[in-house]
């Protein structure tokens, strides 16, 4: 059964995604996470309550986690010829409590190689998630019309899920013009140190 923490974030989560398949000019997909950054599908996942605590973390620090786990998640794919877009981690407002409560979410992409470099280095991710700490939570055509292949992973010990689209040339989509594999990592929620103004964070 889905907690209402977890049904909360569903539109933000599946928000975030499409907004970042329009700037491709593509199809996006649906995933969820819940405050502490995993999926509802992740058996035995932590669930806070709006009673329980969350981590208290500098902004600038949790941005600096985020970029981490991008990092790491490029590693993985391991596609060094092809470019990634540069943009940093966003910050957004937890419902529970916008005024202390925050979390990140950081979109980008691997773009400017073959469709087959993008397929091989998404199989990549696949295989090497589970081998770092990562389940695998869903694995499957993306809820668009191009049937874009999608997979959502939670990080067992930590505090971020991330979703992987290959958006490439599918049955449906049978001519793709700017193949890529868009990546949308996403933390829980960090409570902001006291006096700390969210409202002038982006």
């Amino acid at each position: 059964m889905i907690s209402p923490a977890r049904k909360r974030y569903r539109s933000a989560f599946v928000g975030l995604v499409a907004a970042l398949a329009i700037s491709f000019v593509t199809a996006g997909c649906s995933k969820t996470v819940d405050d502490s950054g995993h999926s509802p599908s992740a058996h035995g996942s932590p669930v806070e309550t709006a009673g329980s605590t969350y981590p208290t973390l500098d902004v600038d620090k949790a941005r600096d986690k985020a970029k981490a786990v991008s990092s790491q998640i490029y590693d993985m794919i391991g596609i060094d010829k092809g470019k990634a877009t540069e943009r940093g981690p966003a910050v957004s407002l937890c419902d529970e409590d916008p005024e202390h409560l925050y979390k990140t979410r950081h979109p980008w992409s691997v773009y400017g190689v073959t469709e087959d470099e993008l397929k091989a280095g998404f199989q990549r991710l696949r295989e090497e998630l589970p081998k770092r700490g990562w389940k695998i939570v869903d694995d499957g055509p993306a809820n668009s019309e191009a049937k874009s292949p999608s997979l959502t992973a939670d990080l067992e010990k930590g505090r971020f899920s991330v979703n992987a689209v290959l958006m490439v040339s599918t049955p449906s989509n049978p001519e793709e013009k700017e193949p890529l594999l868009a990546v949308t990592v996403v933390s829980g929620c960090w409570r902001a140190p006291e006096g700390t103004d969210l409202g002038t964070q982006y």
